[in-house]
């Protein structure tokens, strides 16, 4: 019996290359809590009913086999989800992931694109100004920076990946894509990796998922996952517009 079908209905629909595994893992952590459960009531029952000589026999059939599996169960859990945890983090894109970059700030989400160049530019805190035009502050000194593509909605090609930079400004925000299984923090004053393939084409929502102020509601962005021609169109169509 497989609870995945459940389990499926209940989440939201899963778009990325890594999202099976993580359903998967989250299946098993269900049946072994189901399990704990009925086992626990069982050893209460046992308990109750059996005599103190018995119970005193029986103490470490009873007490300390189940304490030493539980202990053998949750390493083994702990290992499978830190590996898994890791597919996304910490084993690295490969050299043909595309580059793209997201910034958190209250209240808004902004996505940086390369350019021709594959070169993200420098950016400098005070020069950071959303209302002339330059939210991260990019240096315009800056040769590898003239033709970054600044943009509040994240679009990537289907079944490409992504190697996302997460940045953060002023406090710590939660980058989270439930459909694409991804969540992460960006940390102020510090730079961290994700990457991911997604599989599906739609339109899914970036959530903060950290309190980040009282603007905290409002703070989410649109990611578009397009077929490769039509993503191929739309960043040749913003390039031209933003670098005439």
């Amino acid at each position: 019996m497989s609870l995945l079908p459940l389990i499926a209905s209940l989440l939201p629909t899963d778009a990325s290359a890594h999202g099976p595994a993580l359903d998967h893992q989250l299946q098993l952590s269900l049946w072994i809590t189901l399990g704990l459960a009925v086992l626990a009531h069982l050893l209460l029952i046992v308990g109750l009913v059996g005599r103190r000589t018995q119970a005193r026999s029986s103490l470490w059939a009873i007490e300390y086999l189940p304490l030493t599996l539980l202990i053998i169960l949750f390493a083994t859990l702990g290992i499978r989800a830190e590996r898994l945890w890791a597919l996304t983090r910490y084993t690295g894109a490969s050299h043909e992931a595309m580059q793209m970059e997201a910034t958190g700030l209250q209240f808004a989400w902004y996505f940086r694109y390369t350019g021709p160049d594959a070169t993200f530019g420098i950016t400098r805190p005070q020069l950071a100004s959303a209302a002339e035009g330059n939210p991260l502050g990019i240096d315009a000194h800056d040769s590898h920076g003239a033709d970054d593509l600044v943009t509040t909605e994240l679009v990537i090609p289907v079944d490409r990946e992504i190697d996302l930079t997460l940045r953060a400004q002023d406090v710590i925000h939660g980058f989270a894509v439930p459909e694409l299984r991804l969540k992460q923090n960006a940390v102020p004053g510090e730079t961290t990796h994700i990457h991911f393939t997604a599989t599906k084409t739609g339109t899914f929502a970036i959530l903060c998922t950290q309190l980040c102020g009282l603007g905290h509601y409002r703070m989410s962005a649109n990611l578009r996952v397009l077929p490769v021609d039509e993503f191929q169109r739309w960043l040749t169509q913003r390039e031209q517009a933003a670098h005439p």
